[in-house]
């Protein structure tokens, strides 16, 4: 009973939409982080004049701003994954669910 549920699923033309369409969105986001993150690592390895550099008279610096920015940017590419995982991926699930079902 199990395997005959799993050929159902493996053979929804949905299935292999979802398995695409997420898997190539999840790989583009995690390319985006990681030259986010590895580009402000580098740069701290690299170029630490221009991170130590003061933003104004006060004692904010450079790296300051930058390294909120990598944080701030993984909460954004996060929540955008998870608005498009509950609209369209969550419509593939319930449309594969369906014909497996019937």
């Amino acid at each position: 009973m199990h395997d005959d549920l799993v050929q159902k699923i493996k053979g929804d033309p949905n299935y292999h939409r979802l398995v695409r369409v997420r898997s190539s969105f999840g790989w583009a986001l995690t390319g985006l982080m990681m030259l986010v993150y590895y580009g402000y690592i580098l740069l701290i390895a690299f170029n630490k004049e221009f991170l130590a550099t003061k933003t104004g008279t006060g004692v904010m610096t450079w790296g300051m701003p930058i390294g909120l920015f990598v944080i701030l940017f993984t909460v954004v590419i996060t929540g955008i994954y998870v608005r498009r995982a509950n609209k369209q991926f969550d419509e593939l699930t319930s449309a594969i669910q369906a014909r497996v079902q019937a």
